[in-house]
């Protein structure tokens, strides 16, 4: 049986069928193909399909453009493997994130062309934005491939989420980006609603100089 989830805005679509094999899923998957914006969540029999709205895809690029704007000027590097597929056929588990990267396994994967989760680590961080009805849980999903952190924002609030004894407990601050606490990211993706581009990512990139001042200072 199906059901069909439509947001409030009448854009993003979700679709959630149950008791779907998991040949069933492989099969879906490869008949979208990479790059048509879809995205797949498949949880031990249960599938989403959602198609995301315009606003939900500029908020993950703002969101996905402030991680990239601080780490380069903490001189964090990192992998971004966008929307890639990972699955698990082991654990019956897969999901394609709204933007990933990879941080403390940037060297391991950075070559690749593909990862496979049976032998290769999951991201390190997922950025999941949810901003429409309720839909299939995608933390299980997360903690059972082992993905340490993840910041989901809900429309009005960017929460962090560390992986602790297989489950997600909110933090003040990321890990990902040591020391920048979850309200500055919101205070981020608000202001970028306002600004144009290039001021806003002068002000966050300003921001962490900012910071790091304070962090000399002290020193």
């Amino acid at each position: 049986m199906a059901q069909v989830l439509i947001s409030p805005e009448q854009a993003t679509q979700k679709v959630i069928l149950h008791n779907v094999s998991w040949g069933t899923y492989e099969r879906l998957l490869a008949e979208h193909g990479e790059g048509t914006g879809t995205r797949f969540t498949y949880d031990r029999g249960t599938l989403e399909i959602m198609s995301p709205s315009l606003k939900h895809e500029r908020l993950n690029d703002v969101i996905a453009d402030a991680f990239k704007a601080v780490a380069d000027e903490m001189g964090i590097d990192f992998v971004g493997a966008g929307s890639t597929t990972f699955r698990r056929e082991d654990l019956a588990r897969g999901f394609e994130p709204d933007s990933c990267f990879y941080i403390v396994n940037a060297d391991r994967i950075r070559d690749m062309d593909e990862i496979n989760l049976e032998r290769d680590p999951p991201p390190d961080l997922v950025i999941e934005v949810d901003i429409t009805s309720p839909s299939l849980p995608r933390f299980p999903v997360f903690a059972a491939v082992g993905v340490p952190e993840v910041w989901r924002y809900d429309g009005a609030r960017l929460q962090v989420f560390r992986r602790t004894g297989g489950k997600y407990a909110e933090m003040d601050a990321s890990a990902a980006l040591p020391g920048v606490p979850g309200a500055r990211l919101t205070e981020f993706v608000e202001a970028s609603k306002s600004m144009k581009r290039t001021a806003w990512l002068g002000e966050v990139r300003a921001w962490v100089r900012e910071i790091d001042k304070g962090d000399a200072r002290q020193a």
